[in-house]
């Protein structure tokens, strides 16, 4: 008979939906270190150790806890770049303390300097000549304060 070839399809089955994928979401980047400063130019650094540049302004943090140091040195900056001084020195010592930790101002003090609180008035920094403390201090150059 006719009608019945034109009996309706049986409906298909339904299958069991795919678990949802998690929505995408992009990934936080990963916390960047600021890029290193750049060290001082030769000719700046030879004049410097033989004592024909000036270091304009000095800082010991010699003594002092982390925390003391890194306000001490934040405000030291501030204080220079105001005074429009170009070249300082920081005297962090080499380290010889107790507890096994040797050197912990000198290896964080040009972490700090990289800082976004530091970085943008810092142009670079670079161990110290031996006259200056050698291994236990940086020269740090100051960028010029802009107009305004």
């Amino acid at each position: 008979m006719l009608g019945e070839d034109l009996a309706p399809a049986r409906p298909p089955t339904p299958s069991p939906a795919s678990p949802m994928a998690p929505p995408i979401v992009p990934a936080k980047p990963a916390r960047r270190e600021p890029p290193p400063l750049a060290p001082l130019e030769p000719k700046l650094r030879r004049r410097l150790a033989s004592g024909r540049e000036a270091i304009e302004d000095r800082l010991d943090l010699h003594g002092m806890t982390q925390a003391q140091a890194h306000s001490a040195l934040i405000g030291f900056v501030h204080r220079a770049h105001a005074r429009e001084t170009r070249i300082v020195l920081v005297i962090t010592g080499k380290g010889g303390g107790d507890f096994g930790e040797r050197g912990v101002l000198r290896r964080v003090v040009p972490l700090w300097l990289r800082e976004p609180a530091l970085r943008a008035l810092v142009s670079s920094v670079e161990e110290a000549a031996r006259p200056h403390g050698g291994a236990g201090a940086f020269y740090v150059r100051l960028r010029r304060r802009r107009p305004g």
